[in-house]
């Protein structure tokens, strides 16, 4: 006979499951790229994920090359709760003169790389 306990304890490990789904993956919503002095770029990147504290929430960007090199990675240090979509900087990211278009991706602490990602074409 199954006890109230093993119940009890599968609903909740069910329910932690459907937690940590419910916040889904990062999405890249924006981006915007400037050209730097020097031949690099600036990315100001715009995410947005249901954070829900330090267990899940948005902890990376990336910016790709059309080979599937990753050129730079912001870190993001900390959960965005109250503050979503948020828009963080990337500076001096060093790209060759001929990749004309990159692609943004986030990630984050539970699903790692995924979610909305946004290409776009480097000015020049």
């Amino acid at each position: 006979m199954t006890s109230i306990r093993t119940i009890l304890c599968a609903g909740a490990a069910a329910l932690a499951l459907t937690a940590a789904a419910v916040a889904g993956e990062a999405d890249v919503v924006d981006v915007s790229v400037t050209a730097e002095d020097g031949g690099s770029y600036r990315f100001d990147v715009t995410v947005r994920h249901a954070d829900e504290g330090w267990d899940h929430y948005a902890d990376r960007f990336e910016i790709v090359g059309p080979d599937g090199t990753v050129l730079g990675t912001r870190t993001l240090f900390h959960p965005h709760v109250n503050e979503q979509p948020f828009t963080r900087s990337l500076s001096g990211v060093a790209i060759s003169d001929n990749v004309e278009r990159v692609t943004v991706r986030a990630g984050d602490s539970v699903h790692g790389l995924g979610g909305a990602e946004v290409t776009v074409d480097l000015p020049h």
